[in-house]
């Protein structure tokens, strides 16, 4: 059942003015699979028997830069807001029959068809081959030629027609059906025919451009099932032709610190990643940071050796996504993810200098995404708990070296200035004074003015030696108290003792 009010009114009157011209007007494409399974379209498509010319001889404000005839007209709308400057863009298109695809990607020429029948022929998927009718008041007539709505229903991705011809036509819709396989929500599947189709003609990947295949990749990696969609292409010989590398990682036995193979550990990392809803960087370097494995693995069973997998893996990785065109700084991301997530951290055993080194290395802007690659993969070898103690207590002393100290350096003031104010030289003297002033800034922080801290430094500096230390001895306690409340303070936010 469509929801008339999930409609536009834009998208309403510019059927109504394709109409009143003279000309038929559908809507179709993605917003209509999504009125029919009752959610809300964000792009508007509609096919006619109009051609281009006289699409934009009806709308004046459109744009038309295409070989397909779509000219994308731009209606005046109350509803949007003013970044969008109040205008809905709708994709119209004539109706079209494509001739053979010679490139496996375009067709070698576009003809204008006759009726949207003959249009819905042309598209790849039955779920997406539906066209919605409109005439005043509020009539709807939901043209449906190929069962599309039956596979909407019972949740099956089905080529439009003969599979092998679809997807010759087009192979980018190889990986289109498996993303609409998880991006559409749970327990969807690919009818049988369509699956062997894509068996058979997974090779014709070869020929579709890098950014393309990225695109859809991204799409399927984007989605809560990203481990499923991942598992169907390699299932059906996509992968293949996607990340190859990863491929190679199936069936790549481990040692005794895992219970999968390389492959299956990456996906049931990937699947943790998937449930805790990290970002998409985050999912990538989980999917990849063991890739390296099959290149440096010695030895079989449970002692076998993956010796700077972590380091041969970032290279792949960074190979892959070039390969991919991944823009750089996403690259240089996921590759730094995948080089440090094999870091090393024992409580007693790492010291807080090689903490600081790591956090270096990473950057602290990283480390949180570094740690869910670390959960993730832990999750993936089967171990129970994604953040054992020891993760959590590696947290607790990043957020405690990465405060700053307590020193005297906080003061508005240092030892050169006591001395000059003074007229005295270096001594124990200056730094009991440093020690006197430091706690008055302690106990109150808008002390650490200049001004105020000279005329101390005059008081101090007339006070016998005796008075002098038992006031700086009073500010040290005052200073380790302070520091032992602000550690207990980090320790129970990461619940480590």
């Amino acid at each position: 059942m469509i929801e008339f009010d999930k409609i536009p009114v834009e998208v309403t009157d510019a059927i109504e003015i394709l109409q009143k011209a003279g000309f038929e007007a559908y809507i179709v494409g993605g917003c209509v699979r999504d009125l029919l399974r009752g959610a809300t379209p964000t792009d508007w498509d509609l096919a006619t028997n109009a051609k281009p010319e006289e699409i934009q001889a009806i709308f004046p404000d459109n744009f038309f830069e295409n070989k397909f005839g779509t000219v994308t007209v731009r209606q005046k709308s109350k509803k949007l807001t003013e970044e969008n400057n109040n205008v809905l863009e709708i994709e119209i298109t004539p109706y079209r029959i494509e001739s053979k695809y010679t490139d496996k990607r375009h067709p070698d020429k576009v003809s204008w068809a006759e009726s949207i029948n003959q249009d819905l022929g042309r598209r790849d998927l039955t779920i997406n081959a539906i066209a919605i009718g409109y005439s005043k008041p509020n009539n709807i007539v939901v043209i449906d030629p190929y069962g599309g709505q039956k596979d909407l229903k019972d949740k099956i991705i089905r080529a439009v027609g003969n599979p092998n011809e679809r997807f010759m036509e087009d192979a980018l819709r190889l990986m289109r059906a498996v993303r609409f396989s998880v991006t559409l929500g749970k327990n969807w599947v690919i009818e049988p025919a369509t699956q062997q189709a894509i068996k058979n003609n997974a090779q014709w990947l070869k020929v579709i451009s890098a950014e393309r295949i990225r695109d859809e990749l991204l799409k399927i990696m984007m989605s809560p099932s990203a481990h499923e969609g991942i598992e169907k292409l390699r299932s059906l010989g996509l992968l293949d032709y996607i990340m190859p590398e990863l491929a190679q990682c199936w069936g790549i036995g481990q040692n005794k610190h895992h219970i999968y193979d390389v492959y299956h550990h990456s996906l049931k990392a990937l699947e943790y990643a998937d449930k805790k809803n990290f970002g998409i960087d985050v999912k990538l370097a989980v999917l990849l940071h063991d890739i390296g494995k099959p290149v440096v693995k010695r030895g079989e069973g449970p002692d076998s050796t993956f010796y700077n997998h972590e380091i041969v893996g970032a290279n792949i990785a960074q190979k892959m996504l070039k390969r991919l065109k991944f823009p750089k700084k996403e690259i240089e991301h996921i590759v730094l993810l995948v080089r440090y997530h094999l870091f090393y951290y024992n409580v007693g055993e790492v010291g807080e200098s090689a903490v600081r080194r790591l956090v270096r290395n990473v950057g602290i802007q990283n480390i949180e995404e570094l740690l869910q690659v670390r959960q993730a993969d832990r999750i993936g070898s089967g171990c129970p708990k994604a953040e054992p103690y020891k993760l959590r207590h590696l947290r607790y002393l990043m957020e405690k070296t990465a405060l700053d100290p307590i020193s005297a350096k906080m003061l508005k003031i240092n030892g050169s200035d006591i001395m000059k104010i003074l007229g005295i030289p270096p001594g124990p003297k200056v730094g009991k004074i440093l020690d006197v002033l430091l706690g008055y800034v302690l106990d109150d922080p808008q002390q650490n003015r200049r001004e105020f801290l000279t005329e101390q430094t005059l008081a101090l500096g007339n006070l016998d030696e005796k008075e002098l230390t038992k006031m700086a001895n009073a500010a040290k306690n005052r200073k380790e108290q302070i520091e032992t409340k602000r550690d207990e303070m980090t320790k129970a936010k990461y619940w480590v003792t």
